[in-house]
Formats: C-alpha cells, structure tokens, sequence
C-alpha cells in the first residue's frame, strides 16, 4: 500500500521523505490557506521533494474552467495529479485530462456508485473521505470495501486512495481490505511508528547498557 502525506507542509514532507516511505502527497484548498504560501510555489517546492503523485486542486466548477487551472497546474512538475471534484464537470475534467495523459484525483468521494463513475471516467484515483462518511453517521470502511469489489469485479485501473484518514486504525483497516494507496496527516503516519511496548523495551536497553559503561566507537 501507498503512504501519501495529506499536507502541503514542505518541512514535514520534507521530513516524511526521508524515512522512504513516502510514495506521494496530496493537497486542497483548505491545505494551500494553511501553509499560507502561493500555491504554484508551494506545489512546485512539494514535486521536488518527491518523485510520486502530487495532487494539486482546481477551484473552477464548471468543465472549461477546470480545464483552464488544470494547464496552470500541470505545467508545474511532471508529477502533477489534477484534482477535481466528483461532479459532472469534474468527470468531464477527468476524461479530457486523462485521455491526454494526465493523472486526475477525483475527490470528494462518498458512494461507491460515485466511484463507479470515476473510474468509467479514467480516474486515475479515487478519494472516498472515510473520516467525513463516519463523522455523518455511516461506515467509512463499508465503502471502501464496495468500491474494492467493483473495482475488482470490473478490472478498473483507478487506484482507491483513502482519504480523510483520521487514525492508526483507519490505515490498517484499509490495509487489510487491500486499498491502493492512504494519504493522511503527517502526524497520523508518525503516530503509526508509536507502541508502548517498543518505548518500555528501548527504555530497557538503555538502562542497561548505560549499566555496562561502555560505548560504542
């Protein structure tokens, strides 16, 4: 499974990069107002910290619109991923870009009768928001699971991108229905590497080899 970053935080890319774990980062309008920064600036610092995906988002809500950010933004980098809504315009976005050798992030995504459209349309991604459909009363993770089996019982090349990943068990649940990729906080990805019993069993070591008095080189 592909691990995203869901910020356009460069440092914290920047750090997550490091690890080798990062397969790719995506970004929104609410994500581009946080960092404060230009999004061409920002978009374009993020695709030189990774060789993955991208996802940088339209704002347009009609298809010609759509298709006039989408130039600004793919020019960016080589990795650039559209992102566009899951609306009539925003599949009629995703047709054309796709078709001309775009990846496009369709997003926003809450029914797998929604996804199914998506991948009809050439989404080279889906983002079904699993923290917003439990947050409104429904299973996030019972949608990932239909979307799995269409997909799967249909061929489609659309990679299921889990998103609005709030916790450790969003990720391993998507894991084990066997989800493409999850893009999530840089904080949720760190706090996958936590357990109390690797801290006590450091704590541990530590004691005792300061108990030897050695050290190493």
């Amino acid at each position: 499974m592909k691990f995203f970053a869901d910020t356009a935080d460069t440092a914290e890319i920047a750090d997550l990069a490091e690890t080798g774990l990062l397969d790719g980062v995506t970004t929104n309008p609410s994500l581009i107002k946080k960092s404060g920064r230009d999004i061409i600036e920002v978009t374009k610092e993020i695709c030189g910290l990774t060789d993955g995906p991208v996802s940088a988002e339209v704002v347009a809500l009609d298809h010609a619109g759509m298709m006039k950010e989408a130039e600004i933004l793919r020019k960016i980098a080589d990795n650039v991923c559209i992102k566009v809504p899951l609306t009539i315009d925003g599949l009629k976005t995703c047709k054309a870009l796709t078709s001309d050798g775009s990846m496009v992030n369709v997003t926003l995504c809450f029914s797998a009768n929604q996804a199914l459209l998506a991948a009809k349309a050439g989404a080279s991604f889906i983002s079904p928001f699993v923290g917003r459909h439990d947050d409104n009363g429904f299973d996030g993770m019972s949608l990932i699971e239909d979307i799995r089996l269409i997909y799967d019982n249909y061929g489609f090349d659309t990679e299921i991108l889990v998103a609005s990943i709030r916790h450790g068990i969003h990720v391993l649940e998507a894991a084990r229905i066997g989800a493409d990729v999850i893009t999530a906080p840089p904080s949720v990805i760190k706090g996958l590497f936590k357990h109390v019993l690797t801290d006590k069993g450091m704590e541990a070591f530590l004691k005792d080899w300061a108990d030897t008095g050695q050290a190493i080189g």
